[in-house]
């Protein structure tokens, strides 16, 4: 299962229009309001269907939902370059919103129940961040080539590659294992998978904390993380030589992947002085004004990497009952409300101090999220790890 782990989340992010979609908006006359409502609409499209779908994995085949989802963005993809207009680009977004949808929960409840057959739980967190890696790495491939490929071909070509990738990426999807044992109880139906996955998250502090957790560490960054070609745009540089220095940054989120399985086990100090850490160099790194900065934001960028792999490791050992992917869908729909006010926000956040500042703002909430891991200690007095 593994080698068709990572190559599938290689393939989902080993797209040429990741780097470079926000300067395809921006070519197209968009403003910057207008690339955040876009945003915000892909955000409201996944939480929309995001906990529907993660009961339909539940409660069916998930391996069918990991096949579909890449079709959606092959469509999306096609119609951003073949009329390219802000219609289109929405439509392509509420596409990409259900994609997301689709494969979050299912993805996750599916690769820790196949371990949970194997009695091998305890690697899920190694096994999550090597395979976020594997994604990173394609992230930063599909960087390397969306340059010469823009030189080449345009956003024309780019885009073509981009649907070619998602197309294969249904057909790896084909080989994953699905043993029913590992699976929910059978006869569960889509309306038993919502109420129990619902019923779980409230009933259990640890589940709920974790679910909190997960959506908190994981919005922020991965929000920033659409706007960042806009940042690096700013200092001055050519887009070709954005879509180079966004491999620096992913090639620093790469490096915090392949520490997660040793970070599965940090306490709740730990984790949130990592969490610090990655706050601090990141406004460093978003206000420098010089594309050095990047090499900050690439450490900070890591570090958010593997405290949300820890996160989500959390999750998936806190549930005990039978919607697994519908619990952790409910994650993803918490996370897609912060995304989206992180979205929200960051339009107006960047017309007062620049994209910099709209950065360097946005961190705070790590801050929030790490005196709130060390309160949680303190009055526990034990901090909970992973297995």
């Amino acid at each position: 299962m593994a080698g068709v782990l990572y190559a599938y989340l290689f393939l989902d992010d080993f797209v040429l229009l990741y780097p470079v979609y926000t300067l395809l908006f921006s070519d197209t006359g968009l403003s910057v309001w207008q690339i955040s409502s876009l945003l915000v609409t892909w955000s409201v499209s996944s939480l929309a269907f995001e906990v529907p779908s993660g009961a339909w994995a539940d409660a069916t085949s998930r391996r069918r939902l990991l096949i579909g989802g890449p079709l959606l963005t092959a469509v999306a993809f096609a119609l951003w370059v073949g009329s390219p207009g802000y219609c289109m680009f929405a439509l392509g977004f509420l596409l990409w919103g259900l994609k997301g949808a689709l494969t979050s929960g299912a993805l996750e409840a599916l690769v820790y129940d196949e371990l949970a057959v194997l009695g091998a739980t305890d690697r899920y967190a190694t096994l999550m961040g090597r395979g976020n890696v594997a994604g990173v790495l394609a992230a930063m491939f599909a960087g390397a080539a969306a340059a010469p490929a823009l030189v080449a071909g345009g956003f024309v070509a780019v885009g073509a590659a981009s649907v070619a990738v998602s197309v294969l990426a249904a057909g790896v999807a084909m080989l994953f294992p699905e043993n029913k044992i590992g699976h929910a109880e059978p006869g569960l139906s889509w309306a038993d998978a919502v109420s129990a996955g619902v019923a779980e998250a409230r009933r259990s502090r640890t589940v709920l904390a974790a679910v909190v957790l997960v959506a908190v560490i994981a919005s922020v960054w991965g929000a920033l993380d659409e706007y960042t070609p806009l940042l690096i745009d700013s200092t001055g540089v050519s887009a070709a030589e954005v879509a180079l220095l966004m491999v620096v940054v992913w090639a620093g989120a790469a490096a915090g992947g392949l520490l997660a399985g040793p970070a599965g086990r940090l306490g709740d100090s730990g984790l949130s002085l990592l969490v610090v850490c990655g706050a601090v160099l990141m406004s460093v790194g978003a206000l420098a004004g010089h594309p050095a900065g990047v090499v900050a934001l690439a450490v900070a960028f890591g570090v958010f990497q593997l405290a949300t792999v820890v996160a989500d490791a959390r999750l998936q050992h806190s549930i005990s009952g039978s919607a697994r992917a519908t619990v952790t869908s409910l994650a993803g729909m918490t996370t897609d409300v912060a995304t989206l006010m992180v979205c929200g926000s960051y339009a107006a956040l960047a017309d007062a101090g620049g994209h910099s500042g709209a950065f360097a703002v946005l961190t705070l909430p790590y801050l929030a999220v790490a005196a709130w891991l060390v309160y949680r200690q303190d009055r526990s007095g034990t901090p909970p790890v992973c297995p």
